[in-house]
């Protein structure tokens, strides 16, 4: 059955996310679920929430997995609205079930649907999860009626909102006394752009709650997210920038479509490059946290800012490089027990809460980092203490099934200079990160979602970052 996990779960075509295919996701899913329960879980005792996103057929699907689960003796946790991801990740924690479901495609276009799997640690699936889910999807085969389980119609968000209050109250660390009340956002004016999507009702609820005033965008529910992805980027969220930069509101703040990414804007920058928000944050948490030497570590992946890794250095702490895949970033969160992980894409998680991209709580987080030294503000503190960064990217055009032959010719093209400057050493996470005597790199790496080779670079101005950019792409080229 045509069903490929990719980076972050099963993505396709509405006319190719059939009825058959979700159902087979759903009968696979329960199987592994039984295939590794506990030996002394009665069958009865098994159960997996099912989310879904705004998108048509979102809901319909989650039903129909829902079914598929109850046949075989699972209990299904159906939410009464479409449902963030990373409410729905939170929960298989909150209420210790075997894992979840989620229908959605995340950022895609509206004419896109999907379906995430979620195991009973909160985190993203790992290939050997998702490989073992393909190689078993099958036909649903119900167990005898009196050993089916039930469908509960529940609601999610009320716990988890409760929740993301009294975390980041606390900040998330043990010296939580030293922030006692936080966050407090009175007197701070937010804007939140839903973008149509499942933050819509969450996101800024909850910055409420915290006693921000919010000003809503796109808010309203539309399947078709307005006619486009809902995508937080900036060139998709200039009502959000330029009420910001307006003063209609102190801080900006978006979500994608299932709410597991954030964007945010500010007076002085607009919409925030993602590598700078993660610095932000980092900078926050680990100042409120205070940790001993190797407690306040983050992740991060081959993608994402060195700036990170001089925080880290700052604080006594060290970075951990990952390949790109925010499941990377969650392994490596439990290896090394780290205070954050995150990615240059705008997905940040936070120990003590979920290994996996929670762009809601998140949001509160950098609303009361903001709260504490406004945003632009710490942005100018970590640039004059730690240099500036700039980082950008281009795409080759590359077929799939030339993808890994062009990066095993790569390695034979490795260069002793890129762009005038020595390559001090070649990093293999992920493709082939070249690092450069001036502090600046060069990212070469196939994408998992599309035909084409990523060519990222990072250094301290646009003109150099372009002049690498320029040389990547004349190193990769003649080899597709």
């Amino acid at each position: 059955m045509d069903v490929a996990f990719g980076t972050d779960g099963w993505r396709t075509t509405v006319d190719e996310f059939t009825t058959p295919r979700i159902r087979a996701v759903g009968q696979a899913v329960a199987d592994y679920v039984r295939e590794n329960a506990d030996g002394s879980t009665a069958l009865s005792d098994l159960g997996v929430v099912v989310g879904y996103d705004p998108r048509e057929g979102s809901r319909g699907a989650a039903e129909e997995l829902s079914r598929v689960l109850a046949a075989n003796g699972i209990d299904a946790y159906l939410p009464r609205r479409d449902t963030p991801t990373p409410v729905v990740a939170w929960t298989v924690l909150d209420r210790g079930l075997d894992g979840a479901l989620q229908v959605t495609a995340s950022h895609n276009p509206p004419e896109y649907n999907g379906i995430k799997f979620v195991p009973a640690d909160g985190a993203p699936a790992l290939p050997a999860v998702t490989d073992w889910l393909a190689d078993h999807l099958r036909a649903p085969d119900p167990c005898a009626e009196s050993e089916q389980g039930r469908v509960h119609e529940v609601d999610l968000l009320e716990p988890y909102l409760e929740h993301a209050l009294a975390f980041v109250r606390d900040a998330g660390v043990e010296n939580a006394q030293d922030v006692e009340g936080a966050p407090d956002l009175s007197g701070v004016t937010v804007a939140y752009d839903a973008m149509h999507g499942s933050g819509r009702g969450v996101t800024d609820v909850l910055l409420e709650r915290a006693d921000a005033e919010v000003v809503r965008l796109r808010t309203e529910a539309d399947p078709t997210f307005g006619g486009t992805p809902p995508e937080p980027s900036a060139d998709r969220l200039g009502d959000l920038a330029e009420r910001v930069a307006a003063g209609a509101a102190d801080l900006g703040i978006a979500n994608d479509g299932d709410a597991d990414r954030i964007a945010v804007a500010t007076p002085d920058r607009g919409v925030v490059d993602a590598n700078w928000l993660f610095a932000a944050l980092y900078d926050h948490l680990i100042a409120a946290a205070d940790p001993a030497p190797g407690a306040g570590d983050a992740v991060r992946t081959v993608s994402t800012t060195f700036l990170i890794d001089r925080l880290a250095e700052a604080h006594g702490q060290s970075a951990h490089e990952t390949p790109v895949g925010f499941k990377w970033v969650a392994a490596a969160m439990a290896d090394h027990d780290a205070l954050v992980g995150g990615e240059e894409s705008g997905g940040f998680g936070v120990r003590g809460h979920l290994r996996n991209k929670d762009g809601i709580l998140v949001a509160l987080l950098v609303a009361a980092a903001h709260a504490v030294e406004p945003l632009d503000d710490r942005l100018d503190r970590i640039r004059d203490a730690h240099g500036d960064i700039v980082q950008d990217r281009i795409s080759v055009a590359c077929p799939d099934a030339r993808k890994a032959g062009v990066i095993e010719r790569l390695d034979d093209e490795i260069p002793d200079t890129v762009a005038g400057t020595a390559v001090e050493s070649v990093g293999t996470a992920d493709g082939f990160k070249l690092r450069l005597a001036d502090g600046s790199w060069l990212l070469v790496r196939p994408s998992g979602t599309e035909p084409k080779l990523r060519v990222y670079a990072e250094a301290g101005s646009r003109e150099r970052v372009d002049e690498l950019l320029r040389a990547g792409g004349d190193l990769v080229e003649p080899l597709v």
